[in-house]
């Protein structure tokens, strides 16, 4: 399984997870069948207009099979989803801690009803 992480910076699967997909500076994508196999991409969607990301540009084209964020906006979660990719919240400090609650389905699937709403203060803003 592929799975992608929005990230900081990259510090391999200690990088520590961002709190937001579509503002992340970095995705690292890890596939769970290759010991230690992890590839990292600059976001390439960064200054994209709120709520127009495109999140499979962001990731340079690679489909995961998840990816794991601290929040992301439901127009997001919606492209992701139309490409078979499930989008999880990340429970977790670093890419290695989330790995291991998502094998143990231990991370809860984010959809539309509880995605971010925006980022300005008491105006539905993101709860992370």
């Amino acid at each position: 399984m592929k799975v992608c992480f929005a990230v900081q910076k990259d510090d391999g699967v200690e990088s520590v997870v961002y709190g937001h997909f579509g503002s992340a500076p970095a995705f690292i994508v890890v596939d769970t069948d290759a010991a230690d196999a992890a590839v990292t991409v600059n976001n390439r969607d960064l200054n994209h207009v709120h709520g127009a990301c495109n999140p499979i540009q962001a990731i340079g084209g690679l489909k995961p099979d998840a990816v794991v964020v601290g929040g992301i906006g439901a127009g997001a979660i919606n492209r992701l989803n139309a490409e078979g990719v499930k989008v999880y919240r990340s429970a977790a400090e670093t890419v290695k801690q989330n790995l291991a609650l998502l094998k143990e389905s231990k991370l809860s699937e984010l959809s539309v009803q509880n995605a971010c709403a925006g980022h300005t203060q008491g105006q539905g803003g993101c709860g992370h």
